[in-house]
């Protein structure tokens, strides 16, 4: 495997970083996760900008334009003879002091990595996930905000290990006024009564990329689709569940907090949505191989 670092290509044995890179240390940085899907990377663009997005929320100058940075992406999975994977970009604030001043941070780095992904076993997207709610709630937006997709992952960490502990792949995570917020790494949807919903960026889930795909597919098929407030009763009481993300891409919830959704197995809609969703994958994206 070639790894980026900075403008050059090194093996997996000899990508490093400075164990003072406030990444390391303080989880000082941003990261994106992206999808190779026949030889095209898909919705490069997208995490781009919101790579960029990120990096100004926390005053983070990426050394690179948005253009070099997608070229340098897809030469990554040129590099690696990649048409089927994952991409994780991630840029640190760079190497510098144990304080916590960001300012002492010289130099940005630039890591990519293109590499094969572990996506759920394959049973969960043919029967569907079981899944709970968990103590750990979503960061307040004036901690820090859900929208910025950083290094620091602790929160969605603790909440996962209260998913693992209790058996479960996967939890909801709510926020501190006790409504849905998202799960650990995937945005939630539900189905209900011929509508979709999904719970608002304001509640505290992340701006995914695969989220608004499904969100057109479905406005396309002229489903309503809203984002209201959502409570574990509007889960509990729901005709379908279903989660997204990039790595999970649409996956079926069939139990959450011991209540069957709907019939028990993945719905209609669900079960539409991942057709359409993997035949969108085969036409569109930044291709890698000209």
């Amino acid at each position: 495997m070639k790894i980026y670092v900075d403008g050059n290509y090194y093996s997996e044995q000899d990508a490093k970083v400075s164990v003072f890179d406030h990444g390391l240390l303080y989880g000082d940085g941003i990261f994106e996760g992206i999808r190779i899907y026949h030889g095209r990377v898909f919705r490069l663009k997208e995490h781009i900008d919101r790579l960029f997005y990120s990096a100004k929320a926390i005053l983070l100058d990426i050394p690179m334009t948005h253009a070099d940075l997608m070229k340098a992406t897809v030469e990554t999975c040129r590099q690696n003879n990649l048409r089927e994977g994952y991409i994780r970009l991630l840029v640190t604030r760079g190497k510098g002091t144990l304080g916590l001043n960001p300012n002492r941070c010289k130099n940005p780095s630039i890591i990519i990595i293109a590499d094969t992904i572990q996506l759920y076993p394959p049973e969960y997207y043919d029967k569907g996930l079981e899944i709970i709610t968990v103590p750990t709630t979503r960061n307040l937006h004036n901690a820090v905000n859900p929208a910025i997709k950083s290094l620091n992952y602790l929160n969605n960490i603790l909440a996962k290990i209260e998913a693992n502990n209790s058996g479960c792949e996967e939890a909801v995570m709510l926020n501190s006024e006790g409504y849905v917020a998202e799960c650990t790494g995937d945005n939630i949807f539900i189905v209900k009564d011929g509508q979709m919903f999904t719970p608002p960026l304001s509640a505290g889930a992340l701006y995914g990329i695969t989220r608004k795909v499904v969100i057109d597919m479905a406005r396309e098929s002229n489903m309503p689709v809203t984002e209201p407030n959502l409570t574990r009763y509007d889960l509990f009481n729901a005709d379908e569940c279903f989660l997204t993300g990039t790595g999970a891409e649409l996956v079926p919830v069939v139990k959450i907090d011991g209540r069957v959704i709907g019939s028990g197995v993945p719905g209609p809609v669900t079960r539409d949505l991942v057709v359409r969703y993997h035949a969108l994958t085969k036409v569109s994206g930044e291709p890698i191989y000209d």
